[in-house]
Order: structure tokens, then C-alpha cells, then sequence
């Protein structure tokens, strides 16, 4: 179905596309010739990959800021899509910020991270997807979670929810467009360890050899896509495939086992880890 969706003329809206997998997608989606809605709150950085994506070979990208903690600003992104071209055909709720804290600080940013990071999500889904559906195209959508959301390590637990429920929301949404009989599907992305404005502040960093670079990320989810894969578990040049599954299997291991919560972190288990990991 992605040669269906994916192609030129079609439409795409992205959120959090000034930067990072945002913007990779906007022009690697531009080079397959979709029309293109992009929001951020980065205002100049995000017209500045409107016009990159219009280089690329887009017919139409335009740039739209949006804050998308705000449900207010996302109706109306999806209202100025709509009214602009008829109909999206391809839904990236990829806005997310990283600065949260531990479940006893920061309370402040704990809520500007889940306005951004869940409610995000949430106001993207429900501004765009009954639209969607009721336009009766085949279609997209994409929410952009993370492998910490799944092993929820240690040091960031704001973040670690706010993806943990990204997971949640997408495999809820994916039922519920399947048991409908839409014409839609949901997708999981999990990007591995990837360069991006998130993980690099300094712009004259260079990316360590262990990420892979936000296209590479792309690039690994339009073949997910093209596969069918709900969950687009990325590797990275540091962690293959089979040890996140193994890390997986072990965090869900704690709840089937009734060890200690993070048990891979726990002192009493580094032994017990590495032995699993090792096998």
C-alpha cells in the first residue's frame, strides 16, 4: 500500500518538522512527490524546510506554526490542510521535546513535556484522523514513540511516560481503525539512537558513531511501512535488533516474574542481565 499513499501528489502533514526525523521525513517525502503540511514552533527553521522540501521536488509544502500541546492550534492545522488540498493522506505526529525530570522534581516541565510529547499525539489523532476516515482514502497515520518508552531506563521518567503512553494510544488507535474496517493504519516508530536538535544542542556537534542520522531513521520506516509493520523497531550502529528485543523481554520479564521494578538496573540482577544477554 505505500506506493499508493506515498507518491506524488498525495498529501502529508508533519509535525515537529523543523528539525530532526521531522525534517528528514518532509524531504524524503518531498523527493516522492507528496504534498506537504509542516508544523513546529520553530517558526524560521521550519520555513526553511518548506523550501528545502519544495526543492526536493515537492509541487506544495507549507509551513504552518503550530503548538501542538495547544488543541486549538491543531484544529486549526488541520483545517488549513484540509481546505488547502482536499484531504491528508499521511499523518506524522512527531513533535516531542525531551527536558522532563524525575517523578519527584520539575513539575513544570513534566506538563510542558506531555503537553507536547502525549497531547500532542492525542490533539493530532483526533483533530486529523476521523477526517480521515471519513474521506474514506487509504492512508497513514504515524506516531513517534521511543525505546524508552518501552525499557523506561533510569534518569528521564517524564519522558519515559510520556512515550510509554504514545505506545499506548497507537496500539488503542490501530484496534480501533482495524475493528472499523477504515482504510487507515496506525504505526508505531521507535527510533533508535538518532543524531537530532533533541540529542544534539551544540549544531556544530558531530554525530557519534554509535546514531544514525535522522534520514537513516526515515529511510528504515518507509520500508516498515512498505511491509506493513506496525512497530518500527530502528536499530542503530551501536544496538542491533536482537539485543532491544532481548532488553525488551526482560522489562516485561520483571512484571511476569515479580522482580524488582527496572530490575536491569537493579544491583542484586546485573548478574542475572548479563547472563541473559549473553545467552
Amino acid at each position: 500500500m505505500a506506493d499508493d499513499i506515498i507518491t506524488t501528489g498525495k498529501v502529508a502533514v508533519i509535525t515537529g518538522a523543523a528539525r530532526g526525523i521531522g525534517r528528514a521525513a518532509a524531504l524524503r517525502l518531498a523527493e516522492k512527490g507528496m504534498k506537504l503540511v509542516l508544523a513546529d514552533v520553530v517558526g524560521g527553521e521550519l520555513a526553511a524546510t518548506a523550501s528545502a522540501a519544495k526543492a526536493a521536488g515537492s509541487p506544495e509544502a507549507i509551513a504552518v506554526p503550530t503548538d501542538v500541546g495547544d488543541r486549538a492550534a491543531v484544529e486549526a492545522l488541520a483545517t488549513a490542510a484540509f481546505e488547502r488540498f482536499g484531504g491528508v493522506d499521511l499523518l506524522m505526529n512527531n513533535a516531542a521535546i525531551g527536558e522532563g525530570g524525575g517523578v519527584l522534581e520539575n513539575p513544570d516541565n513534566w506538563r510542558k513535556l506531555m503537553d507536547v510529547n502525549l497531547w500532542g499525539v492525542v490533539n493530532g489523532v483526533q483533530a486529523f484522523v476521523p477526517r480521515m476516515i471519513e474521506a474514506g482514502r487509504p492512508g497513514y497515520v504515524i506516531n513517534t514513540g521511543s525505546k524508552q518508552g518501552i525499557t523506561t531506563p533510569p534518569g528521564n521518567a517524564a519522558y519515559n511516560a510520556s512515550k510509554a503512553a504514545v505506545k499506548v494510544v497507537t496500539e488503542q488507535l490501530a484496534h480501533e481503525l482495524r475493528t472499523r474496517g477504515s482504510r487507515l493504519t496506525a504505526h508505531l516508530l521507535i527510533p533508535g539512537w538518532t543524531f537530532t536538535g533533541m540529542t544534539a544542542s551544540d549544531p556544530a556537534a558531530q554525530k557519534p558513531d554509535g546514531a544514525w542520522h535522522a534520514v537513516e531513521v526515515v529511510d528504515f520506516m518507509l520500508a516498515g511501512l512498505a511491509k506493513g509493520d506496525f512497530y518500527i523497531l530502528c536499530p542503530d550502529n551501536e544496538t542491533p535488533r536482537r539485543l532491544d528485543e532481548k532488553r525488551m523481554a526482560w522489562a516485561i520479564g520483571d512484571v511476569i516474574y515479580n522482580r524488582p521494578a527496572l530490575s536491569r538496573w537493579h544491583p542484586d540482577y546485573n548478574d542475572a542481565f548479563a547472563r541473559y544477554i549473553e545467552e
